[in-house]
């Protein structure tokens, strides 16, 4: 397993030991059926993901998506900044803040279906890997920016 893992990041022998413990767990508690268990309202549906470790509101929010259980807002944890400096300039300096914004952008304007919202995670998550970056942003390769408010900021000094 922690072969698996290593391509996907740091301490793979640790993310292996997690996923057993989380692998069991769901196998003591849920039956080996998490899927049922989220089946009940969203907010208990998060509330229970969060139990698991290392899973906050944007995990939570990405697996209820992406399991197709609920056609939620999601956005990529390290780039919650992406919708909210296109729209509003700058980020937050509160990352909850930040985040919040994000999703309620995304709930604004993007249907609520599965496709539409798993294509826009993908889309803002890439953006913001490769364009949209927190520090040293690459504006000027940026297509939006004609409708960006954080670039409109940035031309008269502002950001």
């Amino acid at each position: 397993l922690a072969r698996a893992l290593k391509a996907g990041g740091m301490v793979p022998e640790l993310r292996a030991q997690r996923l057993k413990q989380i692998a069991a767990r769901v196998q003591d508690e849920f039956g080996g059926d998490l899927t049922a268990a989220l089946a009940g309202p969203l907010a208990q549906a998060r509330k229970l993901l969060k139990k698991f470790p290392n899973i906050a509101d944007p995990g939570a929010d990405r697996i209820l998506l992406f399991a197709g259980l609920a056609p939620v807002a999601a956005v990529a944890s390290n780039c919650p900044h992406v919708l909210v400096r296109i729209q509003r300039g700058m980020e937050r300096e509160n990352y909850g803040i930040t985040y919040k914004e994000a999703r309620q952008a995304i709930e604004d304007g993007v249907p609520e279906k599965f496709d539409a919202r798993i294509r826009s995670y993908l889309l803002l998550k890439r953006h913001g890997q490769e364009l949209c970056k927190r520090n040293k942003p690459k504006c000027e390769e940026c297509p939006v920016r004609a409708i960006c408010a954080y670039f409109a900021g940035k031309r008269r000094g502002r950001n």
